[in-house]
């Protein structure tokens, strides 16, 4: 395969770059990013809805790990059609922690979760992974947001946690236990594939990601499948469908590239809508009602680190 023409996004990663802190993005690029970063996060706020509503049918470990499968069959046209080389070897390593962040890890623990948590509490409860980005990128690409916006981010935090328990009764419950796990695996693949997509691009980042899984992937994908697949109705396989095809795809064109021109920590806190996007495709496609409380604690999220950014 030969290297793709497009100047802004070179496919050799240079590992020296990879190390350092990155530079300040532009007042044109942190636009771009927060727009795009935007059409990601309008992606990925109806996957825990469908998602909801395909475990309803199907088995959570083949909602989670089959939706990569299907998804790394269009990565590999993709890949293909556009003749891109292979990634370098010193991509690999980071292209299997966001594997393991974004395709197994995420997926998976949030599949079991909606198993027993309505898809606008888990909406809540992701309200962590803006949170959870910034440390990440603080952490893996050396980004140094403010003390304000820690603060903030920090309260914002508290008022996640204290919503979970108040909705399990004064001690967590599994579901809850399992989105954390699930946010802070895919902050760590944020992140990562974020530095990479620098200098490798967005796209190219959760292509390779993808192909490179589907091996490990099928296997468990059909034992999980069981019997289930054949007697599961049109509306799962739609939800099915989205998250493979959106959440686990095409969103992360955007999500990706946005991340890398803005900066994780800014762009990141776009996901700070998501809770309001999916509790309103929740409402909408599931039915589920929405009490106060969870009206409340979301807007506290989104008001505490809305403030932060100012900072």
């Amino acid at each position: 395969m030969h290297p793709m023409s497009d100047p802004h996004e070179p496919a050799d990663p240079n590992p020296r770059a990879a190390r350092g802190p990155h530079p300040a993005p532009t007042v044109a690029d942190r636009r771009r990013g927060l727009l795009l970063g935007l059409v990601g996060v309008l992606a990925f706020s109806g996957t825990l809805p469908a998602t909801r509503v395909a475990v309803a049918h199907l088995d959570p470990v083949f909602v989670g790990l089959g939706r990569a499968v299907v998804a790394a069959v269009l990565a590999a046209v993709v890949l293909l059609a556009t003749r891109t080389r292979w990634p370098p070897r010193s991509a690999w390593r980071q292209l299997v922690v966001v594997a393991a962040g974004v395709v197994v890890g995420w997926p998976v623990l949030s599949a079991f979760a909606m198993r027993h948590v309505p898809a606008a509490h888990g909406a809540v409860v992701s309200g962590l992974l803006p949170l959870a980005t910034a440390l990440a990128g603080a952490w893996l690409a050396h980004e140094r947001p403010t003390r304000r916006f820690w603060a903030c981010a920090v309260f914002g935090s508290t008022v996640v946690v204290a919503f979970a328990l108040w909705e399990g009764g004064g001690a967590p419950q599994l579901a809850d236990l399992l989105l954390v796990a699930a946010v802070a695996a895919a902050a760590v693949g944020y992140a990562e594939g974020a530095k990479l997509s620098r200098t490798m691009g967005g796209w190219q980042v959760i292509c390779w990601v993808l192909v490179f899984s589907a091996p490990f992937l099928v296997v468990p994908t059909l034992v999980a499948a069981g019997g289930t697949v054949p007697d599961a109705p049109w509306q799962a396989w739609a939800g099915f469908a989205y998250v493979a095809v959106v959440s686990m795809f095409l969103g992360f064109f955007a999500w990706y590239r946005g991340l890398a021109l803005g900066g994780i920590a800014v762009v990141g806190q776009t996901q700070l809508l998501q809770p309001f996007f999916t509790i309103f495709a929740s409402a909408w496609l599931l039915g589920e009602g929405v009490d106060p409380a969870t009206l409340v604690a979301a807007a506290l999220v989104v008001a505490a680190i809305a403030l932060g950014r100012k900072g």
